[in-house]
């Protein structure tokens, strides 16, 4: 008994109509036919047809055909080609992003061919702002917020995903030193109600002073009286 399997010559594109044909010289005739993907059973006839096949149908085939002297098998293998699908994006490092620091996104995605090219976009951009599986911003600012495209691209077909971006603004120089500023400038005007507010008798004595002093501002407590308690220890001569 001889027995051969025909397949479809040349590529196989996923969405395409496959027809297997399994043929055998026997005597007496075959009797029987049956199809194998792996140890599943397909069908009993001398033709197996796939419709719309996908990814998912790549694989070997056997097909046995018996009579009452015996069986025999063939095989075919099925490569199915496909458009990338599974198009994902990744940022790196995860968690929050803070202005001057790296990070690195990575595209991916299940294609056959594998993927030829991949092309980041800006959301309203026109012209990408780069390519390649993996693409780097160094010195990260709030500017490169928003929402980004991966295209990925094969013979077959293109898909795009996208990530979006939050850039957390990172405090200034200048607003540091406001700041610190602001603290200064009230801890001194502090200090100078207190100093107007020494008695001048002669006279030793300990006193506390609970000193208003409405003018104080700060850049934390705009516009609110600050107070002080303070003990203190003085002496002054006697005017006569």
């Amino acid at each position: 008994m001889t027995e051969k399997i025909s397949s479809p010559s040349g590529e196989i594109v996923e969405g395409s109509s496959v027809t297997l044909t399994c043929s055998s010289d026997a005597n007496p005739p075959v009797q029987s036919y049956n199809w194998f993907k792996e140890k599943t059973l397909l069908g009993k006839e001398s033709t197996h047809i796939i419709p719309n096949i996908s990814s998912e149908d790549s694989g070997e085939y056997k097909c046995k055909s018996s009579n009452k002297h015996g069986s025999k098998y063939s095989s075919v293998i099925l490569n199915v080609m496909y458009p990338p699908k599974n198009v994902s994006v990744s940022i790196s490092p995860s968690g929050e992003i803070v202005e001057g620091s790296s990070v690195t996104l990575t595209c991916s995605s299940d294609a056959n061919p594998p993927v030829q090219s991949y092309t980041l976009f800006k959301e309203e951009g026109t012209s990408p702002v780069g390519s390649g599986q993996n693409y780097s911003i160094i010195n990260i600012m709030a500017e490169h917020t928003g929402l980004y495209y991966c295209v990925a691209q094969n013979e077959h077909g293109v898909l795009n995903v996208s990530v979006t971006i939050s850039v957390k603004r990172g405090q200034s120089l200048s607003a540091v030193w406001s700041i610190v500023g602001g603290g200064a400038f009230l801890l001194l005007t502090v200090f100078i109600c207190i100093y107007r507010s020494r008695p001048v008798q002669d006279v030793v004595q300990y006193s506390t002073l609970r000193v208003q002093c409405d003018s104080v501002t700060s850049t934390d407590q705009q516009g609110e009286a600050q107070y002080a308690i303070v003990t203190f220890h003085h002496h002054t001569a006697a005017t006569e």
